[in-house]
């Protein structure tokens, strides 16, 4: 079996595996954490009517100062936190994807913990 077929089917079982356990709702969302090379994306789903609530990347933030990526991505939690307060949502459950809960993963959840998000 070539290699590259092998880690991308343990990628894909490792999200259909997180998937299958978390659900959003509208009164707790899904926190979905994507994750590119150059930037970090979120956004907050709502899984029973199907729509993303709120949307955030590393882009929108204002730093002009180089800062690490890991650094951003809890910028990155701290603002869909503060979008998620004015849609008055202050619970989520928390979808990794399939990345390991490590890195610039990791610093988006602490970030949106600091922000108020349970």
């Amino acid at each position: 079996m070539n290699i590259q077929m092998h880690i991308k089917s343990r990628v894909e079982r490792r999200k259909t595996r997180i998937r299958a356990k978390v659900q959003g709702t509208v009164a707790k969302p899904r926190l979905s954490v994507f994750r590119s090379n150059k930037h970090v994306y979120a956004q907050l789903i709502d899984d029973v009517k199907k729509e993303t609530i709120i949307g955030a990347s590393e882009t929108e933030l204002t730093t002009k100062e180089k800062v690490s990526k890991v650094v951003r991505a809890k910028e990155l939690g701290l603002l869909i936190a503060k979008k998620a307060a004015t849609k008055k949502v202050n619970a989520v459950v928390f979808d990794k994807g399939a990345y390991r809960y490590h890195g610039r993963v990791k610093a988006v959840a602490e970030g949106a913990r600091e922000g108020g998000l349970k």
